[in-house]
């Protein structure tokens, strides 16, 4: 990105930075190559040209190639590099995402391989967060199908989401097969340090976190206590409205399969919301 960074990265400051496939294309060579190439034949670090009608680059030695393009999703892809960086300008650019369809408005790809791009995205945003510490709180919900019963608890048709949030830091969420005992606590276990005061509300399969050593603080949403004090679920709660809007209201529907995948997305726009550089290149340098 030219100039010191800046947490608000506009569509003007996109088309400058990246005005064509070779401004895209030498940035990530640039990223990758920080310190300049080395070459594998010359052993050393050496000026490279770009090939001509190439998405090389070629020593001036040997010229021996490289391909800034291996190893990174756009491998093997006829999509040209703007449209790839475009549309993860877009993807970062909303906090409730962009569907395929808009980005095979906006670029003009077809819609099977808009879709393809927007699933090799997603890959880039999983992300192995470490145990929350602090102040966290754990929740589970249910997406899609119909609700019955309290809370959707027992709901047909639904895929269950378990979730944990530190107060004023990162959420971690899983699609998980059920909501009992046995799910339950290892996801707590391996994702909330003891260290930290859990907050839950009062499903019975969370008493066991204070038997395993936790401080846990409960609220009871069945008497309709959201708040008390300190003590509440807010957070998650806002996170789970969040990727529940974004779903409904741009994808309308997820299936089970791919569900992961968005709240991957999802968590890690609300992970990196605090970050002093824009999201979008928070996300191009997970390439």
């Amino acid at each position: 990105m030219r100039g010191a960074p800046m947490k608000r990265y506009t569509i003007n400051n996109f088309n400058l930075d990246f005005p064509d496939d070779t401004a895209c294309l030498e940035w990530l060579k640039n990223y990758l190559y920080p310190n300049g190439i080395l070459c594998q034949l010359c052993g050393q670090v050496t000026k490279h040209h770009r090939v001509k009608g190439r998405s090389s680059y070629a020593c001036d030695r040997c010229g021996n190639h490289i391909a800034p393009m291996t190893g990174t999703i756009f491998e093997h892809s006829a999509t040209p590099l703007k449209s790839w960086f475009y549309t993860i300008y877009l993807m970062s650019a909303t906090r409730c995402g962009i569907s395929a369809k808009q980005i095979q408005r906006e670029t003009g790809v077809t819609y099977k391989t808009a879709w393809r791009m927007f699933r090799q995205i997603r890959s880039l945003l999983q992300e192995d967060t470490p145990a929350l510490t602090g102040e966290v709180e754990v929740d589970e919900t249910y997406v899609g199908g119909k609700r019955h019963g309290k809370r959707g608890r027992g709901a047909e048709g639904k895929t269950k989401v378990i979730g944990a949030v530190q107060r004023n830091g990162k959420v971690i969420a899983r699609v998980i097969p059920d909501v009992k005992r046995h799910t339950l606590i290892p996801f707590m276990i391996n994702k909330v340090s003891p260290e930290a005061t859990l907050y839950t509300d009062t499903f019975p399969h969370y008493d066991h976190m204070t038997r395993m050593g936790y401080k846990h603080l409960r609220i009871e949403h069945a008497a309709k206590e959201y708040v008390r004090g300190n003590i509440h679920t807010n957070n998650i709660e806002g996170f789970w409205s969040l990727l529940k809007r974004g779903i409904g209201g741009v994808y309308h529907s997820v299936s089970e399969k791919y569900l992961q995948s968005y709240i991957n997305e999802y968590g890690f726009r609300y992970n990196h919301r605090k970050d002093e550089k824009p999201m979008f290149q928070t996300v191009l340098e997970k390439i």
